[in-house]
């Protein structure tokens, strides 16, 4: 079975600076540990929220440690220091709006600010990059939605092969692939 390289990134001021812990990318890393029965190999980044950072910290990922899966956390919203998305935009070739209207529609049926949320997914060289929100208990909803086709879409960029722990996600890949 494959080893899977996934990033994960904190955009978080406080976080990076030691104010607070950053649980957001640790809920991260514990849900993916419980979906996929695969070895992972965790390649964790918490910056600040500024853009070039947050570029800079994708563009390594991606191109130079091979993530196939990088996962972002914070920098999703309205606010002024809120970049994560235009950062993820900027390193992708290709972007995957499909996932961000998926997580906007299973987070409002919990919370009606679910709205402000600007997250995104995109492909960067051979790795899918989804940018998630802040909160612990919307991580988890956002990746149940979502994760059921991440498989298949790394399948599709040329990314190693994930196998899920079908008692925990179903994934799904077509007939025959």
């Amino acid at each position: 079975m494959d080893v899977i390289k996934i990033g994960v990134v904190t955009a978080s001021d406080r976080a990076s600076a030691g104010i607070y812990e950053d649980i957001s990318g640790v809920a991260i890393m514990d849900t993916l540990k419980e979906y996929l029965r695969n070895e992972l190999d965790f390649f964790y980044r918490c910056i600040p929220d500024e853009r070039e950072e947050i570029e800079r910290a994708l563009k390594e990922l991606a191109y130079e440690e091979g993530c196939d899966l990088i996962v972002t956390t914070g920098g999703t919203g309205p606010a002024p220091r809120d970049v994560t998305p235009e950062a993820t935009e900027a390193v992708c070739q290709k972007m995957m709006p499909g996932f961000g209207e998926l997580m906007r529609q299973v987070s409002l049926q919990y919370v009606p600010t679910a709205i402000l949320s600007r997250q995104t997914a995109g492909i960067c060289h051979k790795s899918l990059i989804v940018n998630l929100p802040g909160k612990p208990k919307s991580i988890r909803e956002c990746l149940d939605a979502v994760f059921p086709a991440i498989p298949y879409c790394i399948d599709l960029i040329g990314g190693r092969y994930m196998v899920a722990d079908e008692k925990v996600i179903e994934i799904f890949r077509p007939q025959g692939k």
